[in-house]
């Protein structure tokens, strides 16, 4: 762990409504992918370390599952992971939509501001979506909600205003070591990245009766001779009706999953490989305590 003369790192969250753009903004940041994308609710539902290293500074990101109701077990956690963090970290970006007025998610979100400290810049995003004069009175609503550190207009889908974003943000950062080499981009391991790319494509294309019923875990992942990764994964739904729909008409579904999910796995990865699915039935388990741990979503922890 170094640290430089002069040098400034932090942590810094995102935070917002769910598919408000969370995890395109830290993809085109990046230049890579580093959290998966949907255009369903409540695709992210673990908090992701993101390393964005600048010439005088490095921005450690954490990426939120977007803020909602909770309907279940599950839902209770990801809501308590997303506003956990909002005391741990140096700076918060609260993304809304530009083509959207403040509604209840947002004042729910900025009541959770009133008790903390930490600076929190708000960050329009879809700004292509709009004209520029629509901007201003967007500004004005927000500014009467909660007084801003910054207020940020940018676009994750074009890039534009991302690096006035990122110069200001690191205006909020504190004096500090850099925490990660800069050949680090994420912390989580390969097996993380391998399941939350197939989440993604049952995302994309099942209907909106899948997804959030599905969790995948790698089971099993091995070096074949010609250095062929084989991996087993499986795709826990919480129906039969589910896994039908999954499975899809002569596995047509299935396939298509894998085929889409090995391709990026290989170009994310730098390996041939090898990806066999499966789909088991585990009824109810987003409000079941034991399998929330299972699958990895530990809450608090």
């Amino acid at each position: 762990m170094s640290k430089k003369e002069g040098f400034k790192s932090g942590f810094v969250t995102l935070i917002g409504r769910t598919n408000v753009g969370k995890s395109s903004l830290l993809n085109k940041i990046a230049g890579r992918k580093v959290a998966i994308m949907s255009d369903k609710p409540q695709t992210t539902r673990n908090k992701i370390l993101f390393v964005f290293n600048r010439e005088g500074s490095q921005v450690i990101f954490l990426d939120t599952p977007g803020v909602h109701k909770p309907r279940h077990r599950l839902g209770e956690q990801l809501v308590q992971v997303a506003l956990q963090t909002l005391r741990e970290v140096d700076a918060i970006l609260f993304l809304v939509e530009a083509d959207q007025p403040p509604g209840p998610g947002d004042s729910f979100i900025i009541k959770k501001f009133q008790d903390i400290k930490t600076p929190v810049l708000l960050v329009i995003n879809k700004i292509d979506l709009v004209r520029r004069e629509e901007l201003l009175p967007l500004i004005e609503q927000y500014s009467k909600l909660y007084n801003f550190s910054e207020i940020v207009p940018v676009s994750a889908l074009t890039g534009e205003n991302l690096p006035s974003l990122l110069e200001t943000l690191e205006g909020y950062l504190p004096p500090g070591p850099k925490y990660y080499p800069d050949d680090i981009v994420t912390d989580r391991p390969e097996t993380f990245i391998m399941a939350e790319l197939i989440r993604e494509k049952v995302l994309q294309l099942t209907s909106q009766e899948i997804p959030h019923s599905v969790a995948v875990v790698i089971e099993e992942i091995k070096t074949r001779p010609n250095d062929v990764v084989a991996v087993r994964a499986v795709i826990y739904t919480e129906r039969e009706s589910q896994k039908g729909i999954l499975i899809g008409k002569g596995g047509q579904v299935l396939k298509k999953v894998g085929q889409l999910a090995r391709e990026e796995m290989e170009g994310l990865l730098g390996s041939k490989i090898f990806l066999e699915l499966w789909v088991k039935v585990k009824p109810g388990w987003r409000n079941k305590e034991d399998q929330l741990w299972s699958f990895g979503y530990r809450g608090e922890e």
